[in-house]
């Protein structure tokens, strides 16, 4: 296997070595040709790769095929900055096609299945991604994106969708709405939910399952990397697999790579893409890696699910704090939504992190003292995982505002 690592590796440096970017990057370390890296460990002797190189070389100056070979534009959204462009060539789309299909059959999507494909459609990779996919497995696609909840529901009746995909706060969404709108789940024929697009804990998959009568299946990529894709569950979700076509790295805190079974930020290289091969990207998606053979068959590496992003993290007086910690203690007691919001405001010197969480339509009615010693063990729980001290604020149910894309789940008050 690492002689064929190795061979794809170097695939992927030969595409990289016009590009002036790389050129002097390469000529620093010695490197001319392919051939000069010998082994995996000269292969991470290679500079990483990050956003902000991307947006350096704005909008195709990473591009390894001259226009007229692109037959198509991806990019971020751009909030943070200049947004990051990929571009894709006929073989590139057909390869992500196959990708995506095949993770789609493992996970037991077959032709005859209904997809309604509510990630959003656009520049943003997830809508396409799925939808070539499907195509390419043979099965019946919904184009309809995101937003339009109501809709949504409506045409899942209608049209017998048996798959959803979407971001799991979106689909959780879904749940609740469904709940209320007068459709019940026995009208529905959905039977499995492929969520992805940001991190979400188990107890958010179990949330999912029970509420839409499914089976979840996480699938992880990004628009740099390729887009959805680069790896999925199969049905024992035991990890993601990565798909044959990307190599994985996880660095450590001191930026070296560290041995598989051990947490860290993930990178990735793409082996064979065409019009922007990527070479050790640096995802900012904490995980662990692990390779070896899966009970559903298929041999190769394995990723953990995305604990966090290293963007999501908050220091709040010296400790890093992630979204998803609070999300897991939520979901540990009783008697809550998986809604929640963090606010950090600074107050003098010191910062102040107040969480909101909502109560379910069943806790707005309890007793006083009930709800407040269940406020009480959600304050201990939360504070025991993170490490500090919080203040726990109970709202409403449905006051916290709900997201037909990724959930805003932080505002930060320092910046």
């Amino acid at each position: 296997m690492e002689k064929q690592w190795l061979e794809g590796l170097r695939r992927t440096v030969d595409r990289v070595l016009p590009i002036p970017y790389y050129q002097e990057r390469f000529r620093k370390l010695g490197i001319h040709q392919a051939e000069d890296i010998h082994t995996l460990r000269d292969f991470q002797k290679l500079p990483l790769t990050t956003k902000e190189d991307l947006r350096q070389n704005y909008p195709f100056g990473l591009f390894a095929e001259p226009m007229e070979n692109i037959v198509r534009l991806h990019a971020s959204s751009g909030t943070t900055g200049k947004p990051t462009v990929v571009g894709y060539t006929k073989r590139d789309i057909k390869l992500w096609s196959k990708i995506v299909a095949d993770e789609l059959r493992r996970a037991g999507v077959t032709p005859k299945d209904v997809v309604q494909i509510a990630y959003g459609y656009g520049l943003f990779t997830g809508g396409m991604g799925l939808h070539y996919g499907c195509e390419e497995l043979g099965a019946v696609v919904v184009p309809i994106s995101g937003g339009n909840t109501a809709r949504q529901l409506m045409l899942m009746r209608d049209f017998g969708t048996t798959v959803l995909a979407c971001t799991p706060s979106y689909a959780l969404y879904l749940a609740e709405s469904l709940e209320e709108s007068g459709i019940s789940r026995e009208e529905l024929k959905l039977r499995i939910g492929v969520f992805g697009a940001e991190p979400w804990t188990e107890g958010m998959r179990e949330q999912i399952e029970a509420r839409l009568g499914i089976k979840a299946y996480d699938i992880y990529g990004l628009s740099e990397t390729m887009g959805p894709g680069v790896a999925m569950e199969c049905p024992a979700h035991d990890g993601l697999h990565i798909d044959e076509h990307f190599y994985p790295e996880v660095l450590g805190p001191d930026g070296n790579p560290v041995a598989e079974g051990i947490q860290g930020e993930l990178v990735i290289t793409s082996l064979d893409k065409e019009g922007f091969p990527v070479l050790r990207y640096r995802t900012k998606d904490l995980t662990t890696l692990h390779y070896g053979a899966c009970s559903c068959g298929h041999t190769g590496w394995k990723m953990e699910r995305v604990s966090a992003r290293v963007d999501d993290m908050l220091i709040i007086r010296g400790v890093n704090v992630f979204p998803s910690q609070v999300e897991e203690a939520i979901l540990s007691i009783g008697g809550f939504e998986p809604h929640y919001l963090l606010i950090v405001e600074r107050t003098g010197n010191l910062d102040q992190l107040e969480v909101q969480v909502e109560i379910n339509d069943t806790s707005f009615f309890d007793e006083v003292r009930e709800l407040e010693g269940r406020q009480e063990r959600l304050q201990r729980k939360i504070e025991e995982i993170l490490g500090i001290s919080i203040r726990l604020r109970l709202v409403e149910p449905k006051s916290i505002p709900r997201s037909e894309g990724k959930a805003v789940r932080v505002i930060d008050k320092r910046r």
